[in-house]
């Protein structure tokens, strides 16, 4: 399962055998049950992370309300550009909605590995700059497409998740009620 991360960096660039066991010995592999977190609220961490396998919720706490801000599953990477390299509190929480497996990385590992790959480091910034777009993206959706635009875009880029996770936290991802997700449904079922 290791291999994934492997061949995720064989994607984008040439390693040659040293290359692939020096990445493979740097590997922090981690197992988290289902409702295990990664990360709590206030709680000081600037780790990344990298999934494996599993399937890992992230979401705030607002006026008592649990709001789902994203999903990640295999091969996607959980970067928090505000917290990584910083000493700040988690704004956020990430809870395994399954047993969940993944790499973790942090600043100093980083540094360390670039040591011994330098080509590492242009593929770490090309990691960063798509999670940074595909965030930003995200944002731009919630901003300016309704809830049945997002739901829309949710079902066509990631249908797996409407098998992974409840209903609930699918719609507070889109930011309606589960019973406006309800009518969402039942209107694009008789459209479609």
């Amino acid at each position: 399962m290791e291999n994934r991360l492997i061949s995720y960096f064989l994607k984008t660039t040439n390693l040659t055998a040293d290359e692939v066991e020096v990445l493979s010995d740097s590997m922090v592999v981690r197992y988290f049950k289902k409702n295990d977190y990664l990360i709590k609220e206030r709680q000081f961490n600037n780790d990344i992370y990298f999934l494996l396998s599993g399937c890992v919720r992230q979401f705030k706490i607002i006026e008592g309300n649990d709001i789902t801000t994203n999903f990640y599953t295999e091969e996607q990477w959980i970067i928090s550009l505000g917290n990584f390299g910083a000493k700040t509190a988690s704004n956020f929480n990430l809870v395994c909605m399954e047993n969940t497996t993944v790499v973790v990385g942090n600043d100093q590992r980083a540094k360390e590995l670039f040591k011994q790959l330098p080509g590492i480091e242009s593929i770490s910034r090309q990691i960063m700059e798509t999670v940074f777009m595909e965030q930003q993206n995200l944002m731009i959706s919630y901003i300016t497409d309704k809830p049945e635009k997002r739901y829309l875009k949710l079902l066509e880029a990631r249908p797996d998740i409407f098998q992974r996770v409840p209903q609930y936290d699918i719609a507070t991802y889109l930011g309606v009620k589960p019973e406006s997700l309800s009518r969402i449904r039942r209107k694009l079922h008789k459209k479609y």
